[in-house]
């Protein structure tokens, strides 16, 4: 082994000298295993950092994102401005999902789900995800506002705002934290046009409608899921006196038929019906499950609406999105 390693004449490392050759291989072994658990080490820390930005719903975020700036666009599409666009959008959303984690970091180490998180199992420091979420977010408000515009900046900064200061802390107040939180889950359809058009009009706001109706769906399916998880650690995502979800299964089949309704209706007369077709089977796609579920309040049920939502989503998207021209 020692043949191996370009070391001067004489000038062996002190480990080294007067050593056998048995002796030669069990420090250059035990050399290698040390190097290694310190890179597994901090890999695994990078994990963890990469874990607080919830990067399953950073690809929502993104993708609704992406749609708005395509739809916003008028004459030649700048893929620069979505790459800087997209990049903005992802730090803000990165740092506020880290700033969620760090302020709910108590409560979560109560939950089923949410006990492994870097923070409450203390694989990161209460202070390190601090100091990252504010540098992500702050390095994302930056980032939109020198790189794209001042408005899709400031409603970037209003979504970390209104999600950390009003939904965040009411969550254990009132299930009116559903309601309030969709506001600023919604927001990135915003950005996105923003980021395209310098500015907001109707179609904008009817995208705004889409995800903000999406959102009831789908959060409320995983508060069936979860809720005895939630009521566990404080939060109280569904009403108190709902104890049979009797009144949440109907507020689900109601938000769902509306959404339904409003994405039907906007690709009526919109081109061809080949696109009203699409959009009437995605919506049956997703009502089945909240039928379904609306006549019996089992997990599995919720469960299929909350796999059917994540799909329909995109879905809708894509349609809209071909059906521009």
């Amino acid at each position: 082994m020692l043949l191996t390693m370009n070391f001067p004449r004489g000038k062996y490392p002190r480990e080294f000298r007067g050593a056998s050759l048995t002796r030669t291989r069990t420090i250059l072994a035990n050399q290698h295993k040390s190097s290694w658990s310190h890179c597994s080490f901090w890999l695994s820390h990078l994990g963890d950092f990469y874990r607080l930005t919830k990067p399953e719903v950073n690809l929502l975020i993104l993708m609704t994102t992406s749609a708005a700036y395509y739809l916003a666009t008028r004459g030649a599409f700048h893929v620069a401005g979505l790459f800087n666009t997209l990049t903005g959008t992802l730090l803000v959303a990165s740092g506020t999902a880290t700033l969620n984690q760090w302020m709910e970091r108590v409560w979560d180490g109560r939950m089923r789900r949410t006990a492994n998180r870097p923070l409450p199992s203390g694989r990161i420091s209460s202070r390190s995800a601090l100091l990252f979420g504010i540098f992500l977010s702050l390095a994302g408000g930056l980032y939109l506002a020198l790189l794209v515009n001042g408005l899709s900046a400031t409603l970037a900064m209003g979504i970390l705002a209104s999600y950390l200061l009003i939904y965040t802390p009411l969550q254990r107040r009132t299930p009116f934290c559903t309601l309030l939180g969709a506001f600023p889950g919604a927001m990135p359809v915003l950005i996105g046009w923003a980021g395209s058009s310098s500015g907001l009009n109707r179609q904008a706001m009817y995208l705004f409608a889409v995800l903000l109706l999406w959102q009831f769906p789908h959060f409320l399916a995983i508060a069936l899921m979860y809720r005895e998880d939630y009521e566990r650690a404080g939060y109280r995502m569904l009403p108190k006196f709902d104890l049979d979800s009797r009144f949440t299964r109907v507020e689900i089949t109601v938000f769902a038929i509306v959404l339904v309704a409003v994405t039907v209706l906007q690709t009526l007369g919109q081109g061809p019906a080949g696109y009203t077709v699409a959009m009437v089977l995605a919506g049956v796609f997703l009502l089945l499950p909240v039928m379904k579920l609306g006549m019996s309040a089992s997990r599995a049920h919720a469960r299929r609406l909350l796999h059917a939502s994540v799909v329909y989503l995109p879905a809708v998207l894509v349609i809209l999105v071909l059906a521009k021209h």
